[in-house]
């Protein structure tokens, strides 16, 4: 049954990456708070913080920053608090020592102190990281995290939650389980979605509302620094900004029919280029998408005029596309590749558009299942671990790719359509499985084998 909340689906934090940054930070964080707890003797004992990272997180950390994430998750730092400019300044100096306060006492952390391991390790996913206390040569403490996509974490022997699942009014797992309930209540998809959101959470209707505001201005805070911010973006590959110019491009030719799709992708490149430079943007569904849905709520508002019940009723559609794609395959691209990330945004962002047009739940199921069917098999390959190419260019394609299925889905009547959005979404599972793992967010295949040439 799924009982996320939208707003774990829709974090706000530092870029570039969701599984790589985000997590590990609230990882690290997790483990200093249980340590701290540790009696007396054994903290007294310990004299060493050590780190591991195995899978995804160890192939392309270093582009992705996680082991400055990780610093600042030991310091204390929150994700969505957390200043980027100072998250981007840490380990700038490899010798550098931060003391991580744990408790009564206090740990020297620097780079020696974070592994990246090569060797493979036993895991029921992709993103692994251990974190150990030890006294020198005795292991003390340690604890084992999974990264699963999204900001996402997982602890190893922690409580499955499923075994005292959160109340809600209306129980789902499946698209179909979720149109059963909208045909025997008779209320819309926002209504259900939010009544739900609301047992989750345990927020009234006026301030999951007002969060919901919040989250779509964030976006939109992250589109308008896009738009303004030049310059090259930091890491080896030296990619130059394209979002500014883009939307000067757009301006110009306001009278052209080319605009439309020149500000969309205007839009969608400068959320991503902000996530890239390691800017605060929103996960949707991951940081590595979140150049998509910002892109498209930022055009429904300023080009089609949408208020803000429509962008909320929009945004919590898109939100039920990304629950049933997490709850039932995955988001993250370390297991799914790029079509678990750009993939469910996509589908993420043609419900959202089928919403906001007023279209009923027929159109809004074929609108995902279009936008997921059309990335099957897209590879995570990204050059040099930084998410830059072909991420940042692959956001504002996602972002065509929805407002395209969304015009399939609502032009004609949504029976025609042969796919459910649930067998769609078995069959985005099943090929992930079989994807090799060089093509899962390890830079060891595809395009990230172009980096000689960049």
């Amino acid at each position: 049954m799924i009982t996320t909340s939208v707003f774990d689906l829709f974090k706000i934090g530092p870029g570039p990456s969701s599984s790589h940054t985000i997590g590990p930070m609230k990882a690290a964080y997790d483990f200093v708070q249980r340590v701290s707890n540790l009696p007396a003797d054994q903290l007294a004992a310990a004299t060493e913080l050590h780190i591991h990272l195995y899978g995804s997180l160890s192939a392309t950390g270093k582009g992705h920053g996680t082991d400055r994430a990780i610093v600042a998750g030991l310091l204390g730092w929150q994700p969505e608090t957390t200043n980027p400019d100072a998250l981007l300044n840490l380990l700038r100096d490899p010798t550098e020592v931060y003391p991580v306060q744990a408790g009564h006492k206090v740990f020297p952390v620097n780079a020696a102190s974070i592994h990246f391991e090569r060797v493979r390790y036993d895991s029921p996913y992709a993103n692994t990281m251990v974190l150990t206390l030890t006294d020198g040569s005795t292991r003390i403490a340690s604890e084992e995290y999974y990264s699963i996509g999204g900001g996402f974490i997982i602890r190893k022997g922690q409580p499955d939650e499923s075994a005292n699942p959160v109340s809600v009014p209306y129980p789902y797992s499946t698209m179909n389980e979720l149109k059963a309930h909208l045909t025997a209540s008779g209320l819309p998809l926002s209504e259900v979605l939010l009544a739900n959101e609301i047992a989750v959470s345990r927020l009234s209707r006026k301030e999951v509302n007002a969060r919901i505001d919040g989250l779509i201005e964030a976006m939109h805070k992250a589109v308008r620094r896009g738009l303004r911010h030049k310059g090259v973006l930091p890491g080896n590959i030296r990619l130059r900004r394209k979002a500014p110019a883009l939307y000067q491009q757009a301006r110009s030719l306001a009278q052209s029919a080319d605009s439309f799709l020149i500000f969309l992708n205007a839009y969608c490149l400068a959320a991503s280029e902000e996530n890239a430079a390691g800017g605060i943007v929103v996960t949707a569904p991951t940081s590595g998408a979140s150049g998509v849905i910002p892109g498209l709520t930022y055009l429904a508002k300023h080009h089609f005029h949408y208020d803000k019940t429509t962008l909320r009723e929009g945004l919590l559609a898109a939100a039920a596309i990304g629950f049933l794609v997490k709850h039932n395959a995955s988001i993250s691209g370390a297991e799914m590749g790029c079509m678990g990330e750009i993939g469910t945004a996509s589908a993420m962002g043609a419900a959202f558009l089928t919403q906001c047009a007023g279209h009923g739940i027929g159109a809004i199921e074929a609108a995902a299942e279009i936008g997921i069917e059309h990335h099957l098999g897209m590879t995570c390959d990204p050059i040099g671990g930084y998410v830059q190419i072909p991420c940042i260019e692959r956001n504002a394609m996602g972002a065509v790719k929805a407002y395209n299925a969304y015009l399939l889905a609502s032009s004609g009547s949504p029976g025609m359509q042969k796919i459910s959005l649930d067998a769609v979404i078995k069959v985005m599972k099943a090929t992930g499985r079989d994807m090799s793992t060089k093509y899962k967010e390890t830079s060891e295949a595809g395009l990230a084998l172009s980096a000689t040439e960049c």
